[in-house]
């Protein structure tokens, strides 16, 4: 041991690290210490790993509505709710539970909202979403989901972290500790923001939690410097950069042996990311390189900032061999306290853009070949409740409260069976009516997919092993092609 790393271990630091004891020591001495050695690569965090068994997909676009969109209003069509709408809500559905802003008896509430089947998979889509209708027979439904959380901070933690505290890490970067990157100059986990709005958890939506911070999201932006204190400061060029880089390399590599602490070869990793990130990432950034025919199709603007850029980038991204990319947008948290936020003509404005987006990146990654090995997933961090919100109860505009017991979102992609819808709600929207799907369970299905088995993808911390899905999480295998 080198005298000076000696200095920096104290009993509490031997302890922790020892698991529980000599003993712990001496066993992983006799294996080798091969599992650690195979999952964090001494040399470069970030390089491409092996799955843990053959993958059906290869990257990941999660497409976030921040707010929860109504899903009885998109894709859950419900005729029983639309009979009785304004009726008082039955009791068996209210008694002993709690909602955000909503008390007493409300009203249940129809969807004003026309419905109609689409493609050979029969799947009853709104009138608001037109284009989405198109590719129905391309999409997988999950009509059965359900959360923990009914307020959002704590539903977006649940549902990107596994818990509703904060501190863990992501699913990206869960994905990324597991599997790598496969384009070394780009972050493996990119996320991408629109509607000016974070959403409610903020960053710790793509937080590396304890992991190394080499696999927290790099936030980018489709309009100014895609990556803030990327570019040079001002007096210096990219000659002199590398030359500062080669010199705190060294600093950083007599440190890193001298102290052995792992933050130290992710500091190194890091800053020569944003070295290649300078030349890679406005390349690819830069959407005025696309044709005005995919431009249109996505409804995007060079130099704006949008959510159908950010769709469009997406596509890209993954393009180039970004593992994860994470599009956050708000906006979709309908209560009615105003018209944009009425299930009427707000909802329908603000399906437009999004409607026409989201169709666009999956027609765009099925004409390139990209599909078979992408999972797009779409949806918010809980659905809407089928009755009327307690505080707009008597506007004029029609909203809906939080909804953790039941809502809708769906997929595309790699490894899914295609044009189907797994679960059900009950007749009113209220419940799961079968085949429950619990975020955990969509956790550990989207890491299934990559290859990656949820109760194996684990690290140590504080004195035990975490995974994302922590005690819980099945594979939801009767969607898997």
């Amino acid at each position: 041991m080198n005298p000076l790393q000696g200095l920096n271990v104290t009993r509490r630091h031997f302890l922790g690290t020892c698991q529980v004891g000599l003993g712990s020591l001496a066993l992983s001495l006799l294996l080798g210490q091969k599992q650690r050695a195979a999952a964090e690569p001494a040399t470069d965090p970030m390089a491409s790993r092996l799955p843990h068994f053959t993958p059906k997909a290869k990257n990941v676009i999660y497409l976030h509505m921040a707010g929860s969109p109504p899903h009885l209003d998109l894709f859950d069509y419900k005729p029983e709710l639309v009979r009785r709408n304004g009726q008082d809500c039955p009791q068996e559905f209210l008694r002993g539970r709690r909602f955000a802003f909503t008390s007493g008896t409300p009203k249940l509430l129809g969807t004003p909202q026309r419905f109609a089947q689409h493609g050979r998979s029969g799947a009853w889509v709104s009138e608001a979403l037109p284009h989405l209708a198109t590719i129905a027979d391309e999409l997988t439904f999950v009509k059965s989901m359900t959360t923990d959380q009914f307020n959002h901070a704590p539903a977006e933690l649940l549902l990107f972290t596994g818990s509703a505290q904060f501190g863990r890490p992501a699913l990206g970067s869960w994905v990324t500790y597991g599997l790598g990157s496969e384009n070394q100059n780009l972050p493996g986990f990119i996320v991408l923001v629109s509607s000016g709005v974070f959403p409610s958890a903020g960053n710790s939506d793509w937080s590396n939690g304890f992991l190394p911070s080499v696999y927290q999201g790099v936030q980018c932006r489709s309009q100014g410097d895609p990556v803030l204190y990327v570019s040079n400061p001002r007096g210096m060029d990219r000659p002199l950069r590398r030359l500062s880089l080669d010199a705190l390399r060294d600093l950083n590599e007599m440190q890193a042996s001298e102290l052995g602490n792992p933050e130290t070869r992710t500091r190194i990793a890091q800053y020569e990311l944003a070295f290649r990130m300078q030349t890679a990432v406005p390349e690819v950034m830069d959407i005025s390189r696309e044709s005005r025919q995919v431009l249109d199709m996505y409804g995007a603007q060079p130099g704006a900032a949008s959510f159908a850029n950010n769709c469009l980038l997406a596509r890209r991204l993954v393009e180039q061999g970004v593992r994860f990319v994470q599009l956050h947008d708000w906006g979709w948290d309908f209560h009615g306290t105003n018209p944009g936020e009425a299930i009427t003509d707000g909802l329908r404005s603000k399906c437009r853009p999004m409607d026409r987006a989201v169709t666009a990146l999956i027609r765009d990654l099925k004409s390139r070949g990209l599909l078979e090995e992408t999972l797009v997933i779409w949806g918010g961090e809980f659905g809407r409740s089928p009755f009327r919100e307690g505080r707009t109860a008597a506007s004029a505009n029609l909203g809906r409260d939080h909804h953790p017991f039941s809502f809708t979102l769906f997929m595309a992609g790699g490894g899914l069976r295609h044009g189907i819808t797994h679960g059900t709600s009950d007749e009113l929207g209220f419940d799961v009516g079968d085949d429950a799907v619990h975020v955990h369970d969509l956790q550990a299905t989207i890491l299934h997919l990559l290859g990656l088995e949820h109760t194996r993808l684990t690290f140590r911390f504080q004195g035990r092993d975490f995974r994302l899905t922590d005690v819980h999480g099945n594979v939801v295998k009767e969607i898997l092609a």
